[in-house]
């Protein structure tokens, strides 16, 4: 099993550099960010970070191939992986929906698979072959070039998915893997890793060799209960881009969490927060003691064939930034990354 922090770019940028230099020292497999305008930029960010990291590969989970463009997705995951040394990988969707209506784009009408895979076909082209000429229902190049090119032998893209199964299923079938977000039950990773590996058998490949990464809402310390609230503060915010039928999947009735989206949707979030019940928050977290934490992934997440979890770590000053709630003593980014390096992580060594 492989560990990752996924981060929101929002803390003071020294700080996320130095937590980005601590997860390299601390081993993580990779550093990802959402590659979102409601965000500082990730590119700058691990631009940063390269030379003060040796291990860590970055990359952004995910990058929104309807808010950019395939093409430039391509140049700079080509570009950050020579500032890295071969250390960058990408993931590709159609990306958060809640944002893209804040474009006044209805993710309905813009056909979010089939966009995406011809997205993928592009970054895997431009990538490999450093030039594309392409005819398609969404992109369309006539001898485009780039002189940015990757290090790498080949640089991992993967597909981000969340409803399935086509998408699933595309994903073992067409790309290096799946990042499967927001989901923290048994059933619901059967589903996907089931799609997956249904996909990858059709294209002859081999679902074991593909990265299925389990991309969750974490919150550890040796205060449980603490942690469960942290991750209480902004279950609601994630919950809010969930399909229903995934929330069914991770035991959810969306009738019982529809009040507190409603109320996060038109801004007040501590109403959105005071109507997400300890219930919910639980099963749609990890959260809790380090011990409590682990548990969890190894009974719900690992035994499907997950290989990789992703952990969007959750502390005090995220949870002020989004929702203005003050949590004294909740422990803080670097301490998350140590307790998940020494008490969660050494379990698979």
């Amino acid at each position: 099993m492989k560990f990752s922090y996924a981060m929101l770019p929002d803390h003071p940028v020294q700080e996320s550099l130095e937590s980005i230099r601590l997860a390299d020292e601390l081993g993580f497999h990779a550093c990802y960010a959402a590659d979102e305008t409601w965000h500082k930029d990730m590119w700058q960010l691990f631009a940063a970070a390269a030379a003060r990291t040796s291990r860590i590969r970055f990359g952004p989970s995910l990058s929104s191939v309807v808010l950019r463009e395939p093409t430039l997705i391509a140049q700079a995951l080509a570009t950050l992986d020579e500032l890295t040394g071969g250390r960058a990988e990408g993931v590709l969707s159609c990306g958060n929906f809640g944002l893209l209506a804040q474009y006044r784009t209805d993710w309905r009408r813009i056909r979010p698979l089939s966009r995406t895979k011809e997205a993928l076909h592009v970054v895997r082209t431009l990538l490999d072959d450093g030039a594309i000429t392409y005819d398609g229902e969404f992109f369309s190049y006539d001898g485009l070039f780039t002189f940015a090119r990757p290090v790498q032998n080949r640089l991992p893209v993967m597909l981000g998915a969340m409803r399935g199964p086509k998408s699933f299923e595309a994903a073992g079938k067409l790309s290096d893997g799946c990042h499967h977000a927001l989901s923290y039950t048994r059933e619901a990773y059967d589903y996907a890793v089931g799609h997956i590996r249904a996909g990858a058998e059709r294209a002859g490949r081999d679902w074991r060799t593909l990265d299925i990464g389990a991309w969750v809402v974490v919150a550890v310390d040796t205060d449980g209960a603490r942690a469960r609230e942290a991750a209480r503060s902004m279950v609601g915010i994630y919950a809010s881009s969930m399909p229903e039928e995934q929330l069914r999947r991770n035991g959810v009735d969306p009738g019982e969490l529809a009040p507190a989206v409603d109320a996060i949707a038109k801004g007040d979030l501590a109403r959105g927060i005071e109507l997400t019940s300890p219930a919910v928050a639980e099963r749609l977290s990890v959260a809790g003691t380090p011990e409590e934490c682990l548990e969890k992934i190894r009974r719900e997440i690992e035994p499907s064939g997950v290989n990789h979890m992703i952990c969007a770590l959750t502390d005090r000053t995220l949870v002020k930034a989004f929702t203005g709630r003050e949590l004294d003593g909740l422990a803080d980014v670097n301490t998350q990354l140590r307790l998940l390096h020494d008490r969660i992580m050494s379990a698979w060594e």
